[in-house]
């Protein structure tokens, strides 16, 4: 065999790996970005709990087919799991008004602002055509808790007369005997008294949850999380007047989102 034939097998050879490592290469790539035509998604979701509610936006970051990186913020309450509400008994008002609902022996409401980073990734290739994509989704971060006091309107007797007030009352050692006597209680008071007594606690939370997504490639986000959710501060909440007040709060929860993709 001559050289000049010797050579040239050799540079069809290396030319032939060399293209076939080039198509690898793109095999590769097209399966990793193949269903994704977007780079970003945001959404807004609103959340029920088995102990409250929340409202929120996420904000994603595509990087794969079956891959998103989120960033979340929320703000929502967080309840006892004794809280219940039921109305006064008043059946005619004396007041000019109906007796408003409220919860028996609570003395603080609290809600919560979230901020976390987590992720979503799909369970199966169905994410990259239309349909119903299962995935899950995770997300943990810090929170910041806000306890505001809880007022009830409560039934006075106007020193001196037999004529009858009503005053916005709060929970403390000198007000327990009628802030706790459902003869007395007319209702809640407005959400807006308090606002100027709020405390804080810090905390973080976690989230574990189930995602569906309806056409998760779409141009508009259609989705449904169910799942579980943790909150844990570094103090216990005073939500009741009870002794049983916890340091953290563990829910079942199911979330819709509504978004668009770009």
């Amino acid at each position: 065999m001559s050289k000049k034939i010797y050579w040239f097998l050799i540079v069809t050879f290396l030319t032939s790996v060399g293209l076939q490592a080039q198509n690898d290469n793109r095999k590769e790539l097209l399966n990793q970005k193949r269903g994704i035509t977007y780079d970003s998604e945001l959404t807004g979701n609103i959340k029920l709990m088995t102990n409250g509610w929340s409202i929120g936006g996420h904000y994603g970051l595509l990087k794969k087919w079956n891959s998103t990186t989120l960033y979340t913020v929320e703000f929502g309450e967080l309840k006892h799991f004794k809280e219940s509400r039921q109305r006064a008994d008043y059946s005619v008002s004396a007041f000019g008004r109906s007796a408003s609902s409220f919860t028996y022996g609570k003395q603080n409401s609290f809600f919560t602002l979230r901020a976390g980073l987590g992720q979503k990734r799909y369970f199966s290739e169905k994410a990259r055509r239309k349909g119903v994509a299962v995935g899950m989704f995770y997300n943990f971060g810090p929170s910041l808790g806000i306890i505001k006091p809880y007022y009830l309107e409560v039934t006075r007797l106007e020193q001196g007369t037999n004529r009858v007030n009503i005053n916005d009352v709060r929970y403390s050692e000198n007000t327990a005997q009628e802030f706790l006597n459902k003869n007395r209680i007319y209702g809640s008071s407005s959400i807006a008294m308090g606002l100027n007594e709020i405390n804080l606690a810090v905390g973080a939370h976690a989230k574990l949850a189930l995602h569906l997504d309806w056409g998760a490639f779409e141009e508009h986000v259609k989705a449904l999380e169910v799942g579980i959710a943790a909150d844990f501060y570094f103090q216990k909440i005073p939500i009741m007047v009870s002794d049983d007040n916890r340091p953290y709060f563990i829910n079942l929860y199911a979330a819709l989102q509504l978004g668009k993709r770009k």
